[in-house]
C-alpha cells in the first residue's frame, strides 16, 4: 500500500513554522505546526476546534479567500492544514498571519456558536484559540523569512 506524504517526513526534526506539505497541480498544502510533534504538548479539543472556527471564517474571507480550499486540524493535535489554489507562498504566510491578528483581537461569541452551525458548540472556548494565535503568531514573526520547507535534522 502507498504510503500517504505526510508520513514520509521525519517528524523527530518538525518544529513551530510552516511548511509546505505537498504540491497537487494548483493546490498547495501548508502545514501549520503550532507544536513540535510528540513533545506532550498537544493542543485540546477545544483549542483545535475553537481556532478552526475562528481561522476558517476569517481565512476564507480574506484576500485569498476564494483560493481556500480547507482548513482544518491535523489529527495529531500538533497543527492544522490549509490547502489554497494559486496562491503565491509569500502571499499565503501574510494572511496566514493577519488571520492570526483578527484571532488575537476577536471580542464576542466564536463563529458557529450554536446548535444548529456546530455539532459540538459547547467546547468553543474563544480564550484558548486566542492564546494558540498568539503563541503561532510570534513564531512566524521569529523568522525573517521562511523557505516554507521541512527541517531535515
Amino acid at each position: 500500500m502507498e504510503r500517504i506524504a505526510s508520513f514520509e517526513v521525519d517528524h523527530r526534526f518538525i518544529t513551530e513554522g510552516i511548511y509546505i506539505s505537498r504540491i497537487d497541480g494548483d493546490i498547495t498544502t501548508y502545514d501549520l505546526r503550532t507544536r513540535k510533534p510528540n513533545c506532550g504538548d498537544f493542543m485540546s479539543d477545544s483549542t483545535m476546534h475553537t481556532f478552526e472556527h475562528l481561522f476558517a471564517t476569517y481565512v476564507r474571507n480574506s484576500d485569498i479567500g476564494k483560493k481556500v480550499i480547507y482548513f482544518g486540524p491535523m489529527g495529531c493535535a500538533t497543527g492544522f492544514y490549509l490547502l489554497v489554489r494559486n496562491a503565491e507562498h509569500g502571499e499565503t504566510l501574510k494572511t496566514v498571519m493577519w488571520v492570526l491578528e483578527k484571532i488575537i483581537a476577536h471580542t464576542g461569541e466564536v463563529f458557529g456558536n450554536s446548535e444548529i452551525e456546530c455539532g459540538n458548540y459547547k467546547s468553543l472556548r474563544l480564550s484558548s484559540a486566542v492564546s494558540e494565535a498568539e503563541k503561532y503568531l510570534s513564531v512566524l514573526k521569529s523568522k525573517e523569512n521562511w523557505d516554507f520547507k521541512y527541517p531535515t535534522e
